[in-house]
C-alpha cells in the first residue's frame, strides 16, 4: 500500500470518527433547544442540500488547483462547524453550523478523486473498499465515543469531534502530497457540465460493477440492493434490540457491496482531468437523496409510525434494483477508443 493511500485512509478515518460522534448525538442535542422531529430532519437535510450546491464546485476547483488545498479547506470548514455546534444556544445556530459544514463539505468526494489519481483502474475497487473500511471503523468508534462522552455533557463529544477533525486537517496539510498540477479542465461554471455528466451510465444508475469479481457485475450489485432492502424490511418489523441488530447485518452487507462499487465506477467513467468534477457531481446527486431522506424519514416517523421510514427505504432500494437491471458501464477511455475505432 502506497504512503499517500495510507495517509488519505488515516485522514478519512479520523474525519469519520468526528462525523460519527456528531450524527447520533445531533437529534438529542437539538431536542434540548426544543426542536421537533421534523426540525431535526431538516437539520440533516440542510447539510445535504448545501453539499448539493457546493460539491460540484469544490470538485471542479480540485481539478483546477489540486486535491490537497480543497481537502484541507473542507476539513477546516468541518472544524469550524463543530465549534459552532458546541457553542450554540439556539436552533438557528444549529442550522448555521450545518450550513457551514455542508458548504465546505467536499472532503469525501475530493478524497475519492485523490484515490483515483494514485491508483490504477484495476486497483480502484480494492482502494475504495479500503475507504469503505475506514468509513466503517470511523462509524464504529465515533458513536461509541459519543455515548461515553455524552455522560459528561452534550458538548463534550462535539468538542472531541472538532479536535479529531482538526487532527485530520493537520495530517492532510503536513503529509498529503499533491497529485495533480493546475489545469484548465474545469474552467467556468461547474454546473454547466452537469447535463454532459448526467448522460454517463454511472450517473444514470448503472452502478453495477462488481466488488466481488467472482459473482459478476449485475449479480453482486443486485445482491447488495436485495440485502439492503431485506435488512430494512426486517428492521421495520422488529421490536427488540437483539432482532434489530440482526436486521442490520444484511443492510451492512448491502452497503458494503454498493458504496465501494459506486465510487470505483464513478472514477472509471471520468477522464483523467475531470476526476474532481465527476466525483463532485456524484456527491451532489448523493446529497440530493440525503436531503429528501431525512425530511421524509422524520416526518413519516412522526405521522405514520416507527416502521414507515424503514419500509419506504426498502421500497426505494427495490425500485433501484429494478432500474439498474439491464444497465451497464464502460470506462471513459474505453468509450473513446470505441468511438475512434
Amino acid at each position: 500500500m502506497s504512503r499517500p493511500l495510507v495517509i488519505i485512509l488515516l485522514t478519512i478515518f479520523v474525519n469519520l470518527v468526528g462525523f460519527g460522534i456528531i450524527i447520533p448525538l445531533l437529534p438529542y442535542y437539538a431536542e434540548t433547544f426544543g426542536a421537533s422531529p421534523a426540525i431535526i430532519g431538516l437539520l440533516f437535510a440542510v447539510f445535504s442540500l448545501c453539499q448539493l450546491v457546493a460539491a460540484p464546485a469544490l470538485g471542479d476547483l480540485s481539478d483546477r488547483y489540486g486535491r490537497r488545498p480543497i481537502l484541507v479547506f473542507s476539513l477546516a470548514g468541518t472544524v469550524v462547524s463543530f465549534v459552532m455546534l458546541a457553542v450554540a444556544h439556539s436552533v438557528a445556530m444549529l442550522f448555521a453550523a450545518r450550513i457551514v459544514d455542508g458548504l465546505s463539505g467536499g472532503n469525501i468526494s475530493t478524497a475519492r478523486a485523490y484515490v483515483a489519481d494514485i491508483t490504477e483502474p484495476k486497483d480502484r475497487a480494492r482502494a475504495y473498499g479500503l475507504i469503505g473500511a475506514a468509513f466503517g471503523l470511523g462509524f464504529i468508534f465515533g458513536p461509541a465515543l459519543s455515548g461515553v462522552l455524552s455522560r459528561i455533557s452534550y458538548t463534550a463529544p462535539i468538542w472531541t469531534a472538532a479536535a479529531a477533525t482538526l487532527v485530520a486537517t493537520v495530517m492532510a496539510w503536513l503529509w498529503l502530497p499533491e497529485t495533480i498540477h493546475r489545469t484548465q479542465a474545469g474552467v467556468g461554471n461547474p454546473f454547466r457540465y452537469l447535463p454532459d455528466l448526467a448522460k454517463r451510465p454511472v450517473i444514470q444508475g448503472g452502478l453495477i460493477r462488481s466488488v466481488v469479481h467472482r459473482l459478476g457485475d449485475k449479480r453482486t450489485f443486485a445482491l447488495g440492493l436485495a440485502c439492503g432492502a431485506a435488512g430494512l424490511a426486517a428492521a421495520a418489523m422488529t421490536y427488540t434490540v437483539g432482532t434489530f441488530t440482526l436486521a442490520l447485518v444484511p443492510l451492512a452487507i448491502g452497503i458494503g457491496f454498493g458504496h465501494p462499487t459506486m465510487a470505483s465506477l464513478v472514477s472509471l467513467v471520468a477522464k483523467g482531468d475531470e476526476q474532481g468534477r465527476v466525483q463532485g457531481t456524484a456527491s451532489a446527486i448523493e446529497s440530493l437523496g440525503r436531503t429528501v431522506g431525512p425530511v421524509w424519514g422524520n416526518s413519516s416517523l412522526q405521522h405514520y409510525g416507527e416502521s414507515a421510514p424503514y419500509f419506504s427505504a426498502a421500497a426505494l432500494l427495490l425500485l433501484a434494483l429494478a432500474v439498474t437491471v439491464g444497465l451497464d458501464v464502460a470506462p471513459a477511455d474505453a468509450r473513446r477508443v470505441s468511438r475512434a475505432g
